[in-house]
């Protein structure tokens, strides 16, 4: 069965508990997939992009318009690049929310962003080159790079980028009672609406 096109740059999976180094895989065994579908139940909106010609690229044009991404810039992560490097990391991997949506256009390298999905499990979401995710405000989620140690990633706002981490716990927060019900507590069986519709 051949891949869909954005799952050959954005794969997720069931992590495992191990202490291990957070740059492995850490799947479980037997290994458990998610799929894109599942992720876009979590709010989690995905896309495969071109990222040889992300400047030119009508499809990235087309999606910044539509969800008002004004603001762009971009983050290299690797220990050459970042200054701080192990304090960054560090707090990269710290589970924490945002009260905005975090978007992530990978257009070189690749890296980690682990998500709880609806049982407060952990998901890991591999972006690769030409990957751009979405994570919806509120969600809890931690990023890592994975063993080749490097990314570089456009980063995407509406208006003035506001970074600000909310680490675990914070869920008195708007940002976070949206995400719940919008994502987590679904009742009836109604469907997940996109939170920035």
């Amino acid at each position: 069965m051949a891949l869909c096109r954005r799952e050959e740059v954005i794969q997720a999976w069931y992590m495992d508990d191990s202490d291990e180094d957070q740059r492995l895989p850490h799947h479980r065994e037997p290994k458990e997939f998610v799929s894109l579908d599942q992720l876009a139940e979590l709010g989690v909106l995905s896309w495969r992009l071109d990222a040889d010609n992300y400047e030119t690229d009508e499809e990235l044009k087309k999606i910044r318009e539509e969800r008002g991404y004004s603001y762009m810039d971009f983050c290299e992560v690797c220990p050459e690049k970042l200054p701080n490097y192990e304090e960054k990391i560090k707090n990269f991997f710290e589970e924490h929310l945002h009260t905005d949506e975090e978007i992530r256009y990978c257009v070189a390298g690749s890296g980690y962003f682990d998500v709880r999905d609806h049982n407060d499990q952990w998901i890991r979401v591999w972006v690769k080159k030409g990957g751009m995710i979405v994570l919806p405000a509120g969600i809890y989620h931690r990023f890592t790079l994975d063993t080749d140690n490097y990314i570089k990633a456009m980063r995407l706002f509406v208006g003035d980028p506001i970074w600000t981490p909310f680490n675990r716990p914070h869920d008195h927060l708007p940002a976070r009672k949206d995400y719940l019900e919008n994502f987590l507590q679904k009742e009836g069986g109604s469907q997940a609406v996109d939170a920035a519709a």
